[in-house]
């Protein structure tokens, strides 16, 4: 799986609408019509929380911006609701004229830095979206006592599928709370209700300590995922142990391999993806496959992307 890098899209420190100030993290790819690709991302606001929004770009070429929303798409939640402190987008779905997008809600911690969990918008237009309900539609419980986040939805002969990132502990490391990470996987019947099936898709390794947001597709009868890893210790200012990349492929969506030296995406870096590159959403144009990522600081460099080369 090799990719033709083609660079960044969006830097939120170079835009003409001056609501957005800083990041944009976890993009999410929509295409609308064969003219316009939608992708929804967060930026934050003057209090450093996450808040949803999108632009338009040419599919063909997106480093050609057409619209910047000018207002965000939800609003934070009620004050102790699980996303009154952060949404960030994580995964769209077409379905009966509507469009899902799960999402992420934040909450602040006091013995640790933060919860996730997941909760589902829905919308007619991909503009003006209303919250499923209050409450998120994934969380934490008696087998996932952690968190839960950053879901891949699909719908694959009838069944919705999701992979999701379920945290298995905090440690300490450096005097900080750090979380440990993975994929699991779950289905639903109608994308609302949904049964976990309690297996690892993607674990642990000696380098591996954390598995961000799975990027899921078919090709040719297998399951292709994209997703991002990192170790524990100075993620955020070593190159060597930061977010990179990987790949796995599947027959059955449940059992995976990691191919992770054959995405190669890392080189040659840009000064916004010197340091990460992480949290994928991918489309395809024309029969070509895009896939779109964020860059160094979680986001806060904007996203970039890359076209599979052709075999």
């Amino acid at each position: 799986m090799k990719w033709d890098k083609k660079g960044l899209i969006f830097n939120p420190e170079e835009n003409n609408v001056n609501w957005i100030k800083s990041y944009a993290a976890l993009p999410v790819c929509d295409l609308v019509s064969d003219n316009v690709l939608r992708i929804y991302f967060s930026t934050r606001d003057s209090k450093g929380r996450s808040i949803p929004t999108f632009i338009d770009v040419n599919p063909e070429n997106p480093k050609q911006i057409l619209n910047v929303s000018p207002k965000p798409i939800l609003n934070l939640g009620d004050q102790g609701t699980f996303d009154d402190n952060g949404i960030m987008p994580s995964s769209i779905v077409n379905f009966e004229g509507k469009k899902y997008l799960y999402y992420i809600g934040w909450n602040p911690q006091v013995t640790v830095s933060y919860r996730l969990s997941i909760g589902l918008a829905i919308s007619e237009d991909g503009v003006n979206f209303k919250k499923y309900s209050l409450g998120p539609i994934l969380d934490r419980d008696k087998h996932e006592p952690f968190f839960n986040t950053a879901p891949n939805v699909i719908i694959d002969k009838g069944i919705w599928k999701m992979w999701y990132v379920s945290c298995t502990g905090w440690k300490n490391i450096k005097d900080w709370p750090e979380p440990f990470y993975l994929i699991r996987y779950a289905e639903s019947k109608d994308g609302i209700n949904w049964e976990r099936k309690n297996v690892e898709c993607i674990g642990y390794d000696d380098f591996t300590h954390a598995i961000g947001k799975p990027c899921v597709f078919k090709k040719d009868d297998m399951y292709h995922m994209v997703y991002s890893y990192r170790n524990s210790v100075d993620y955020r200012i070593d190159s060597e142990k930061s977010y990179r990349l990987g790949y796995a492929t599947s027959n059955n969506g449940i059992d995976w391999e990691r191919k992770d030296n054959e995405i190669e995406l890392k080189h040659p870096s840009e000064d916004w993806e010197s340091i990460m590159q992480e949290y994928s959403t991918t489309y395809i144009h024309k029969g070509k496959r895009y896939l779109i990522y964020n860059g160094n600081s979680f986001g806060k460099t904007g996203f970039g992307y890359a076209i599979l080369k052709e075999n």
